[in-house]
């Protein structure tokens, strides 16, 4: 393993290498292995064609020299017989003519079993295409089917005359079987008798069998000629073809193998780890370096384009460095600004807070003294109208006082929160009869609807009935005359509280649904007016609605509306039954020490104005 390590860090070789080796290999390897089994196979079955060629030309030779044999018989012809034979014939043949019956004159037995099947097979098939020959003539009588037809012999038994020379064409039946143990191979073929040989068989001298019957030339006898050929030759060509073919193989794929080493170290490795070079170049900072290929092909053009982007990412660079200067001096002199801005927010809320304590303080002496002059018998009733009117208008400022003085205490995060237990049902029937008074002057039906048997409140009981106060003050405003507004509560699934307060009036258009919670803000109440004129249809500082979600995120819930334009508005509050962060017992310790400790005043009273000279 180590070995292979070093080899790859002294060749150089890259992943890609790697990759393209085993791919191509792989595929080479297969390739090569199909080619040589199926070049294989075609050699062999070649091989044995050229056996079976052999072993047809040889048995014409066999049938040759067994008639040569037969013929000359004489002592003192039989050695020039020999020599002849040896001289034309060769001494590489061997061949015997076999028989399934008793053997007579030179024929042999079947030796095992193999070959008696053999045998047997070649007769029945020979039977069955000397029977089709027979019915093809008889069926053309006055058809010529070869000029080389000879005469016919009167045969039997479906046997039929054949071609002159039909032992020695593809029509031939034979069969092979090799014996390695005897290192041959064996090729037989049956005898096709021709009309010629019936004039010699006829004679004693001549006959093939023993019966009277054969030599009336009535019926010619099965035989079968057997050829010997050397197994080792055939073994030895088949050898040398696989030897051949496993050189040819290794060799190609060896080629194969360098060749593809050098087209991909060359034609793809180098250009890539050259582009690589150059990109792990840019990453680290250095954006001199440039992609030089000069391949004339798809590299060439990729490092074009690499180039093409490497300069377009410079520009890019330089455009965003002067972006980015441009933005750092626009965030100072936004952070400038806002740094004004909080100044001037909290110079606002320092003027909203110091002006609303310098004007409660005369508020509060023009109501004492609206008090006590209602109280006094002299006024008539134009004077105690007038009364009455500065009553109401200054309780109405001071309501608006309270309020920006509720807004500047939570934006400053001074909003205390007093815990305590107490009933909704109360605190909500108690508002309700609160604000009877008012809707009855508009002829409103005011009602509430409570679910039973809800537990107790741990919640700032003020900030509650504040919330309640504001909701109720704002339907009674925007719902007119002879209108229904409805006060419900009930618990939720989700463990908290849920009131609403529901009218008939004017309703809210659905852009103005986020604008009624901002500060100083109304909702446009007719279709069609301008959101943003600050024009107003109703009276109002426009804080109510504004306190009442700052309310709500205090005590942890939340406030939502429905509203349809023309049929009125629903809000509703999510609130906690208990304050999660601060448990009972150390609200009760703070409610208590907040008493202790809050300052006493002297309240106005009436006789002490009444005392003043």
């Amino acid at each position: 393993m180590a070995g292979s390590r070093t080899l790859r860090r002294v060749l150089g070789e890259t992943n890609l290498e790697r990759k393209c080796r085993r791919i191509f290999g792989t595929v080479m390897l297969l390739l090569i292995f199909t080619a040589f089994f199926g070049v294989y196979w075609i050699a062999k079955d070649l091989a044995q064609r050229i056996m079976f060629s052999k072993g047809k030309e040889r048995v014409r030779v066999v049938l040759f020299d067994y008639h040569w044999e037969r013929w000359f018989t004489e002592p003192e012809q039989k050695p020039l017989r020999t020599e002849l034979s040896k001289k034309l014939l060769g001494e590489d043949y061997g061949g015997r003519f076999y028989t399934l019956g008793e053997p007579y004159a030179g024929t042999f037995q079947p030796e095992n079993p193999e070959e008696q099947a053999i045998l047997s097979r070649l007769k029945t098939k020979q039977e069955q295409q000397l029977a089709e020959i027979a019915r093809q003539i008889k069926e053309q009588k006055n058809l010529v089917v070869n000029e080389s037809l000879d005469t016919p012999l009167p045969l039997k038994k479906g046997q039929a005359i054949d071609p002159k020379d039909f032992a020695a064409t593809d029509k031939a039946l034979f069969e092979f079987r090799a014996a390695p143990g005897e290192g041959n191979y064996y090729y037989y073929q049956p005898v096709y008798w021709q009309s010629v040989c019936a004039t010699c068989h006829v004679y004693d001298k001549f006959l093939l069998s023993p019966s009277t019957k054969a030599a009336t030339s009535e019926e010619l006898p099965f035989r079968a000629v057997r050829v010997t050929l050397p197994y080792e030759e055939t073994q030895s060509s088949i050898r040398w073809i696989q030897a051949v073919l496993w050189s040819v193989g290794i060799l190609t794929v060896f080629l194969a193998m360098v060749a593809l080493w050098v087209v991909v170290r060359y034609v793809v490795v180098k250009p890539l780890t050259h582009l690589r070079d150059v990109s792990e170049g840019v990453a680290k900072g250095d954006l001199e370096q440039r992609a030089v290929i000069n391949t004339s092909d798809e590299f060439e053009e990729l490092a074009a384009s690499f180039n093409k982007m490497l300069r377009n990412l410079i520009e890019a660079q330089g455009a965003l460095r002067q972006v980015n200067t441009d933005l750092d001096a626009k965030v100072d002199q936004l952070a400038q600004l806002n740094m004004r801005l909080h100044e001037m927010n909290q110079l606002k809320g320092d003027f909203l807070t110091n002006m609303s304590h310098e004007l409660r303080t005369p508020l509060n002496s023009v109501l004492g003294f609206s008090e006590v002059l209602q109280g006094a018998d002299s006024l008539n009733d134009k004077q105690k109208r007038y009364v009455h009117n500065i009553q109401k208008a200054g309780r109405d400022l001071l309501d608006m006082i309270n309020d920006i003085l509720d807004v500047a205490k939570m934006e400053a995060g001074k909003m205390d929160v007093r815990l305590s237990e107490f009933k909704i049902e109360s605190i909500i029937q108690a508002q309700v009869d609160m604000m009877r008074p008012l809707s009855e002057e508009k002829n409103i039906d005011l009602r509430f609807e409570i679910e039973s048997d809800l537990p107790l409140m741990f919640q700032d009981q003020q900030k509650v009935q504040r919330i309640l106060t504001n909701l109720l003050s704002n339907a009674i405003k925007f719902t007119p005359e002879g209108g229904r507004i409805t006060v419900g509560a009930r618990g939720t699934p989700r463990g908290m509280i849920e009131m609403w307060v529901s009218d008939t009036g004017v309703g809210i258009a659905g852009a103005d649904r986020d604008i009624i919670f901002e500060k100083f803000r109304q909702g446009s109440a007719i279709t069609g007016k301008d959101e943003g004129n600050l024009t107003r249809e109703y009276t109002g500082t426009g804080l109510g609605l504004s306190i009442v979600k700052e309310l709500c995120k205090l005590l942890g819930g939340e406030v939502n509306v429905e509203s349809e334009l023309g049929k009125g508005s629903t809000f509703r509050i999510l609130l906690p039954w208990m304050r999660a962060d601060i448990s009972q017992t150390a609200a009760r310790m703070s409610h208590k020490l907040d008493d202790l400790t809050k300052p006493r005043r002297g309240d106005f009273q009436p006789g002490d104005i009444a005392a003043t000279p």
